[in-house]
């Protein structure tokens, strides 16, 4: 398998076939992201593509799922994948499920006969980083998508029949902005009501433009004890009605968090407030990892 540069992908993802079709991301300007800054974006090519899933048959007997990467896939033209969604399920019948990352707006820029048109084709799943659900940590993070894309995007993905996967991040808006982040995150997953829903914390690379906002000062890091209460913040202002998976288990929380909402959203709240209590229930800042 052939790739070019550092590959990520979601932790769910862990066991999966991974195949880069497209190389870096076409943002690429989030504050606070190192991942794809030394990519320039591209597409690989279509015969390179299906030339790694031809090695992938031939080198292993069952594969049950495929990530397709890089930071946005689902930025691909319908005729771009369906080729590689088409050669997968004649040529993997074992593969169970194809996700992909995406932005809002990829999905906004389609319409909802293609999108429907890539689930069928065998898409189940897209992870959609929105990072916050307030505009005005948005526009800090330099985001590019506006609050009320990101809800639309999600929302058009579901109803295609495939599932989002949103994630946030805790600490993004600092000391001076953590209650507006909170509320407004949980009233955003409320409103777009996603499938799946996953909670980071806060890790600043000292590449980042962030970096330097929280070396002069312009931005202050939570807390341990302050990333719980915004966490408890934004449950409290969750409120869906359909289930919603939840985790908050990545390496870099500080506090396991496994659910769904609504059902266990009180006990998860429970256990944050015994972790606010109890600061030996929080994982050390050094085993903390992107």
């Amino acid at each position: 398998m052939r790739y070019e540069g550092n590959i990520y992908r979601p932790p769910s993802e862990a066991y999966s076939l991974i195949v880069q079709v497209t190389v870096g991301c076409t943002h690429n300007k989030c504050t606070f992201c190192s991942m794809y800054k030394d990519k320039k974006f591209h597409i690989r090519k279509l015969e390179d593509v299906l030339e790694d899933l031809a090695w992938a048959r031939k080198s292993y007997p069952r594969v049950e799922r495929i990530f397709l990467c890089d930071g946005d896939a689902l930025c691909l033209s319908n005729s771009r994948l369906l080729p590689i969604l088409s050669y997968i399920k004649e040529n993997f019948p074992e593969c169970e499920r194809v996700t992909v990352y995406g932005r809002a707006n990829d999905a906004l820029k389609k319409t909802d006969e293609e999108l429907k048109e890539l689930y069928e084709a065998g898409i189940t799943m897209v992870y959609i980083g929105a990072e916050s659900g307030s505009e005005k940590v948005l526009k800090d993070i330099n985001k590019g998508e506006t609050r009320q894309q990101i809800i639309d995007g999600v929302k058009k993905i579901e109803a295609s029949g495939m599932m989002a996967s949103v994630t946030f991040i805790s600490g993004l808006a600092g000391k001076a902005g953590w209650r507006e982040h909170a509320v407004e995150t949980g009233r955003m997953i409320s409103e777009m009501s996603p499938s799946y829903v996953a909670l980071l914390t806060l890790l600043v690379d000292p590449s980042v433009p962030m970096a330097k906002d929280i070396e002069s000062g312009k931005m202050e890091l939570l807390s341990a004890e302050e990333v719980m209460a915004e966490t408890l913040l934004m449950l409290q202002n969750t409120e869906v009605t359909k289930k919603c998976v939840f985790r908050s288990n990545h390496a870099s929380n500080y506090l396991s968090l496994k659910g769904n909402l609504p059902d266990d959203r009180e006990a998860m709240m429970n256990l944050i407030r015994k972790a606010m209590s109890d600061d030996r229930l929080l994982k050390d800042e050094r085993f903390r990892a992107l």
